[in-house]
């Protein structure tokens, strides 16, 4: 169950990075992050009932594993409604910023067990923590970042630890702590990246405003 939803952020997360470039509709960002938080969040309910209570399966691992799920879920509901129903989007700033905070929480948890996974959430904190400041706070200059961020990450940090899940490879694989920092490596490359695009898409949009205004005043 945490693989689908991990899959399904993949496809998420990218098409809400394309919106924010503006090379999708919000619209079609807004519906696709309602399907899929709504799906993530009836999987995840399936996932917790699959334990009876008072087992051990109703273990720690399980109830981490689920709460990412809800934080995924209610997230891109969220995503969809505020959109949809114009809501102002300062609610999901704030509430991004509480879950950037759970984010971190998780990274530490899973580090002795699962560094990979720790490493994944270290990076979706990241990209909550853009939304927060942009969000939240009014940090408006974000949004190239934020949308190229979500692009470059969406990929490597969701839909391919889906297949690596999906198909056993993880966590079972004894190579954990080297996929970890491998990870955390490219993730890294990923975003500084995201943020050179950035930067060189508002130094552009500067250009032509310049030209803009020179051509008015001739």
């Amino acid at each position: 169950m945490a693989q689908i939803c991990l899959l399904l952020s993949g496809a998420a997360l990218l098409i809400n990075g394309l919106a924010a470039l503006k090379l999708l509709p919000r619209r079609d960002a807004a519906v696709i992050s309602l399907v899929i938080g709504s799906i993530q969040l009836v999987l995840g309910i399936s996932y917790l009932g699959t334990a009876s209570p008072g087992t051990a399966a109703v273990g720690p691992n399980l109830l981490l594993e689920v709460s990412g799920m809800f934080l995924f879920g209610l997230t891109y509901l969220y995503v969809g409604v505020d959109f949809l129903l114009g809501l102002g989007s300062r609610g999901l700033g704030w509430f991004c910023g509480m879950v950037t905070l759970c984010g971190l929480l998780l990274a530490a948890a899973w580090s002795g067990e699962d560094p990979l996974l720790a490493v994944l959430w270290l990076c979706w904190s990241y990209l909550w923590l853009l939304f927060f400041l942009q969000l939240a706070l009014g940090f408006h200059r974000l949004t190239p970042l934020i949308g190229w961020s979500l692009v470059l990450t969406s990929q490597a940090s969701a839909t391919v630890p889906a297949f690596m899940g999906i198909t056993g490879r993880w966590p079972a694989s004894p190579e954990a702590a080297a996929a970890a920092a491998a990870a955390a490596g490219a993730l890294t490359v990923l975003l500084l990246l995201a943020g050179g695009l950035a930067r060189r898409g508002r130094r552009s949009a500067a250009v032509v405003g310049s030209f803009d205004v020179l051509g008015a005043g001739g």
